[in-house]
This record gives structure tokens, C-alpha cells and sequence, in this order.
């Protein structure tokens, strides 16, 4: 099973089709936040590339008026995933917070947005993950960056950050 993890496109809908054509084909996308108001058309792309694709896409603190859900918890295999974009768990001062709620709430990962920065921490009980912005990118380089996650035959997931 292969999975596309982008967040804070912000808009730059040339961005989300790029990626989508770089890395199809997938089984499900998900976008942890600030789409502003680019969501159908983002569903419509990956149906496009599968029309069996799972999209999952959370509100993000820039989607105003948006009928979003503000969080999803999902499973993607024989994991349990809390998605968010984060901004209401202060993950601009750290990620302790967020993985404390994921903690009390059993899942085994959480992703988030709203940093505009990669960040990948696989603990033995804990994967917290932000693909960073495809658009807008804060970190040491600005590379506009995106998460694949990947389903072994065994189950088990991989993670790669990569650059558009």
C-alpha cells in the first residue's frame, strides 16, 4: 500500500498536481491542512490517478469556512493514525503535546502540518510525522518536501521525505 503525505499547499494548486503526477500511482492521500478551499479538486486528482483512492484531508488553521473535519483518526493497514494539522497543539514549540494526545488516545501514529517543516520521529510505541509545505517551506534549504509511506507485504511501514 502506498500513501502520499502532503500538508500546506496553501493554494499553489500546481504544486499538488506536480506531486501527484511524481508519485502515482497511490492508494490514498493525505493532507494534514491549509488547502484553502482546493480540496475538491485535490480528491478529483487522485481519483483520476485511482479511482479507488482514499482521501483524507483536515482542516488546517487557513481553511476558513471550511466543512473540513478538524481531525481524523483513520487505520492504514494494522495502524492507527491521528491526523491533524497541529496548530492546536502548539507544534510550533514542540511536538510534546501532540504525541502526549496520541499517546492517550492509542494510536500508533500522529501527523501533523502548520510548521512548514519536515520532521519524522519513529519511536517504538510512536511515528510522529510532518511532510512539511509543498508550497511555502520554513526549513534549513526551503525545499518543498512531501512524505511516502509505503505498506510491506509484512505489514510494516517506511517512510521517506522527499523533495518536489
Amino acid at each position: 500500500m502506498k500513501i502520499l503525505i502532503i500538508s500546506d499547499s496553501h493554494r499553489k494548486d500546481s504544486n499538488v498536481r506536480e506531486v501527484i503526477q511524481r508519485t502515482k500511482p497511490f492508494d490514498m492521500l493525505i493532507h494534514l491542512g491549509d488547502t484553502e478551499g482546493s480540496e475538491d479538486r485535490i480528491r478529483e486528482w487522485c481519483l483520476e490517478q485511482n479511482p479507488d483512492c482514499e482521501v483524507h484531508i483536515v482542516q488546517g488553521n487557513n481553511d476558513f469556512f471550511s466543512d473540513l473535519p478538524k481531525e481524523e483518526m483513520i487505520c492504514i493497514g494494522d495502524y492507527t493514525a491521528l491526523l491533524t494539522h497541529g496548530h492546536n497543539y502548539g507544534v510550533s514549540m514542540g511536538v510534546e503535546v501532540l504525541e502526549e494526545e496520541a499517546r492517550d488516545r492509542g494510536v500508533d501514529i500522529v501527523m501533523f502540518g502548520h510548521t512548514h517543516r519536515p520532521f519524522l520521529k519513529i519511536g517504538e510505541n510512536l511515528t510522529t510525522l510532518n511532510p512539511g509545505s509543498i508550497s511555502y517551506p520554513r526549513q534549513e534549504g526551503r525545499e518543498r518536501t512531501y512524505i511516502q509511506m509505503e505498506i510491506d507485504r509484512e505489514g510494516q511501514a517506511h517512510y521517506t521525505i522527499s523533495e518536489l
